[in-house]
């Protein structure tokens, strides 16, 4: 007999209908699984056939062959395990090829016949109501992962035994159901905060702006300075995640297997910040079947690369592509995958190889030749696709030993997600644009308007600076976001200004 599981296979973050088909004859017994199957999947049928015998069904001693269609896209991962196996059994006569034709099946089975969480869910349900599915067989342990998601019967199962319960009408169970009103008005717990970092309130200044209108940002300073505790605390005064934003997070985080928990959500806005020997792949994305990297884990967040200088300068080159287009194209002979990368990058560095260049209490030991080889890592191209470039200095004793406590990260955050506001009005939901530096040039033209006086002085700071086009748009995109931050409609002198301020270091570099 033949029978058809619906199910879902992922390719780049989303998900594609598979169709598991199942054909079972007489002959000498095998089982076959065809489709472009990698390793997991061909061991799926030595899972499938004990779970079948565990969960008390007789495996039929017959050859047995599965195809997943469409049979050009290689399948990889577990996930195929429950389907096959509710197939071989709708094969067998036990399950009506009826009842399977309006659920889609998705897990992974243990020997004795209990369901395990896969990984990318999210993707697969969204492409099951898309596809206008009456309802998803999911792993319970996936549960809170798929929670906001509306329109569809979610239904949570536990063992094999008892999806087969669900399909013949002999056992009932409740789809999920949660509120997404409830789970978004969660307060946000964080275990640092601004408070706690004392002076450098240029630099607090620096970040605030940076994470108002989504710039990108280098801090340059001596070890010890405080570069990495100000990064830490940035997802502190972040903009409130937006529904749309945390679903495709979750799904990026639920396809790299990156889930803090394997049945959560993604509520927060991610940091990542991965080790200076992160590989090529590791950062951008690939393999062979290619997987989301590091600047598409920190989608809709922040990326921190400390000792930015260390980094290999060809891993370096590869983020031009997704700071300036906000995502990443991966190609390889059988398929071109885009990942989405818009992220804020936070970077930091010391000025010279033992970190004391330029300072007055600490006397540097690098030779110029030493000083010019650790700063050509860092591409003219690369630094100019930097937003935001600001000086953290080293810190003097009273400032430091002090008791005057610093704002707290609760108020940063009502100005940020003020700001944040003011832009997603400016631009509403006709474009793909939320934020001030996402603004293309003819965005720029619209809604960066400056009177005469306030042109000459960027016209000045331009020629003085040698600054490219790229980092007068940058000046104008700050000088916005710092408008807003003063509830300004127009933008005003002052606002260049300190915009400007923010791309004198280039210059210097």
């Amino acid at each position: 007999m033949l029978a058809k599981v619906n199910s879902c296979i992922i390719i780049g973050i989303e998900g594609l209908s598979l169709d598991i088909e199942v054909d079972i004859s007489s002959g000498l017994p095998m089982f076959s699984t065809v489709g472009l199957p990698d390793g997991a999947v061909r061991e799926s049928k030595d899972r499938v056939k004990a779970a079948i015998k565990n969960s008390g069904y007789q495996f039929p001693n017959k050859r047995i062959t599965v195809n997943l269609a469409p049979a050009d896209l290689k399948k990889e991962g577990t996930g195929y395990d429950l389907p096959i196996a509710i197939g071989i059994l709708s094969a067998n006569g036990l399950i009506e090829n009826e009842s399977l034709c309006c659920y889609s099946v998705i897990g992974e089975l243990s020997l004795d016949g209990s369901v395990r969480g896969v990984k990318g869910l999210l993707p697969m349900v969204i492409n099951a109501k898309e596809r206008k599915m009456k309802g998803v067989l999911v792993p319970h342990q996936n549960i809170e992962e798929i929670s906001v998601i509306n329109g569809i019967e979610v239904i949570p199962i536990s063992s094999l035994h008892e999806t087969v319960e669900f399909l013949l009408n002999k056992k009932h169970i409740d789809p999920i159901s949660h509120s997404v009103n409830d789970l978004f008005h969660q307060p946000i717990m964080f275990d640092v905060d601004f408070s706690e970092v004392k002076g450098q309130d240029h630099a607090k200044r620096a970040l605030e702006i940076a994470a108002s209108g989504n710039h990108n940002i280098l801090m340059k300073g001596p070890p010890g300075s405080g570069k990495t505790m100000l990064a830490r605390r940035l997802p502190t005064i972040l903009p409130d995640i937006t529904l749309d934003e945390a679903i495709e997070t979750t799904k990026i985080h639920s396809i790299a297997g990156a889930l803090l928990d394997v049945s959560s959500i993604v509520l927060q806005r991610p940091f990542r910040s991965p080790h200076h020997t992160i590989s090529d792949a590791g950062l951008i994305g690939g393999g062979s079947f290619p997987k989301p990297g590091e600047v598409s884990l920190a989608h809709n967040g922040v990326l921190f690369l400390d000792e930015f200088t260390e980094f290999r300068k060809s891993v370096l080159e590869m983020l031009r592509q997704p700071l300036e287009d906000r995502k990443v194209t991966i190609s390889r002979a059988s398929m071109s995958l885009c990942f989405p990368a818009n992220f804020l990058l936070v970077a930091a560095y010391n000025p010279c190889p033992c970190g004391f260049f330029g300072e007055t209490t600490n006397r540097c030991n690098c030779t110029p030749t030493q000083i010019q080889r650790y700063m050509t890592k860092l591409s003219g191209p690369l630094l100019d696709r930097m937003d935001m470039h600001i000086e953290v200095g080293a810190l003097p004793f009273n400032e430091i030993s002090g008791k005057h406590s610093s704002e707290s990260s609760d108020n940063i955050r009502i100005r940020v997600n003020n700001a944040r506001k003011i832009q997603n009005k400016r631009f509403g939901k006709k474009i793909s644009v939320t934020c001030n530096s996402l603004m293309s040039p003819k965005l720029i033209e619209k809604h960066c308007q400056i009177d005469t006086e306030t042109r000459n002085l960027l016209e000045k700071s331009v020629d003085r600076l040698g600054l490219s086009a790229r980092a007068y748009h940058r000046i104008l995109k700050i000088s916005r976001t710092i408008a807003d931050l003063d509830n300004s409609d127009d933008i005003q002198k002052p606002h260049v200004a300190e915009a400007i301020q923010y791309r004198r270091m280039t210059a210097v570099i």
